[in-house]
């Protein structure tokens, strides 16, 4: 008897999440997988940030924290804003969530009624579409291929605008291709959103400090767009602290009071340590988020030169984050004795099964015609992926 919510089963599972579990699977019964499914850094947690979470457990930070987190790390966030971003809040527009992922999701579970739009830029997170479903409103996804850098054009934006769109989820540097919008760019999209005053921006930035072009740029640094934009952040990435669970939301003050009345129902504050060490992170040294930033770049350029190679593949120059998405419908309808590859999700079963390399297939990321790998390994792990990637791909014809 199936007895599931229609919510629940509206929803498809997370791509990125079931290739690394079916890696991690390979990887349990001995086979040498080289697995570049997965999201995060593969460095350890900098050692002045645990050492902080250690001070907070002989603290006794061990109880509940008020619901959008403490003040402390509230003010640590506001600091960081206005230092690094030259962004405006107080304590009272910043709400701290359990990662980056409940703070875009309580943000669209507070706006979106059923039969809101929501633009969605494709090539896309995953979990955004999906999210908008669990709130009962309509994904509209707006596609911008490998030729346009997948970035969307304001031109495209204004099209896919209608009386019905409620917000527009903006990821910089992006989640799964890398690409980074400039400045100039995200004027243009401010330019066409200032038409529509109803449209909130949810701006993505968890990115952020991976980025190989210079400073981030963030849409809401334009006047017509601060007080429309729902900043979401946290130190998953920029401090390889994905496992502790800290994200916040900045934006105003009406969005930021309707997520904490939603996660005090359903989650309350975020863990107390994780909180003490999060503050670490934003109040202390930066230069391991620079260290780390200079290891993803070289092996963004390792990765660009060696998947150039790989006849077939079409490849840009991602500028943030730590993904390569190539274009690889070349290979679509090839097969390899009985096996034939009829789309990217059984290219990237293909990769893993023949040449023991995880990616993602792009249907999940609404760009079926690309799969995603993730430079966040090292340097002799890219090169062998590639090598078995090229000698297997040789195999179809």
């Amino acid at each position: 008897m199936n007895q599931l919510s229609d919510r629940l089963n509206s929803l498809s599972p997370s791509a990125t999440l079931a290739m690394s579990q079916k890696s991690a699977e390979l990887k349990a019964q001995g086979v040498d997988v080289i697995n570049l499914s997965v999201g995060e850094p593969d460095f350890n947690t900098p050692d002045h940030i645990k050492e902080a979470a250690k001070k907070a457990v002989d603290d006794n930070f061990s109880r509940y924290s008020p619901v959008p987190g403490y003040p402390a790390l509230r003010n640590a966030i506001v600091e960081k804003l206005k230092k690094e971003n030259g962004l405006e809040y107080t304590a009272a527009q910043i709400s701290c969530a359990n990662g980056a992922k409940q703070s875009v999701c309580n943000t669209i579970m507070v706006l979106v009624n059923p039969g809101d739009e929501v633009i969605v830029p494709a090539p896309y997170w995953v979990s955004y579409p999906e999210m908008v479903k669990l709130a009962e409103g309509t994904p509209v996804i707006v596609t911008a291929g490998i030729e346009q850098d997948f970035k969307i054009t304001p031109a495209q934006l204004e099209a896919a605008i209608t009386p019905k769109t409620k917000a527009l989820i903006l990821c910089s540097p992006s989640n799964p291709t890398g690409s980074v919008y400039s400045k100039e760019e995200l004027a243009g999209l401010a330019a066409v959103l200032a038409k529509y005053p109803q449209v909130i921006v949810i701006a993505d930035e968890i990115y952020e400090h991976i980025n190989y072009i210079g400073k981030h740029q963030s849409i809401a640094q334009f006047p017509e767009m601060k007080e429309r934009t729902v900043i979401v952040n946290g130190v998953s990435k920029a401090y390889a602290m994905t496992g502790w669970r800290i994200g916040f939301i900045a934006g105003p003050e009406w969005i930021v009071k309707a997520c904490n009345k939603l996660q005090g129902q359903y989650t309350s504050g975020p863990c107390s340590v994780s909180q003490k060490a999060a503050e670490a992170a934003y109040i202390g040294s930066q230069a391991p988020v620079e260290e780390m930033r200079k290891a993803f770049e070289r092996r963004r350029n390792l990765i660009v030169k060696l998947a150039k190679e790989v006849p077939g593949f079409e490849v840009n120059v991602p500028e943030g984050a730590f993904y390569l998405f190539p274009k690889c419908s070349s290979f679509f309808g090839k097969s390899v004795g009985d096996r034939k590859i009829e789309n990217s999700d059984d290219l990237a079963m293909y990769l893993l099964e023949d040449a023991h390399v995880a990616c993602v297939g792009g249907t999940s990321f609404g760009a079926p015609e690309c799969i995603r790998m993730s430079y966040a390994t090292s340097d002799e792990n890219i090169v062998e992926a590639i090598r078995r990637i090229k000698e297997a791909l040789a195999k179809l014809k």
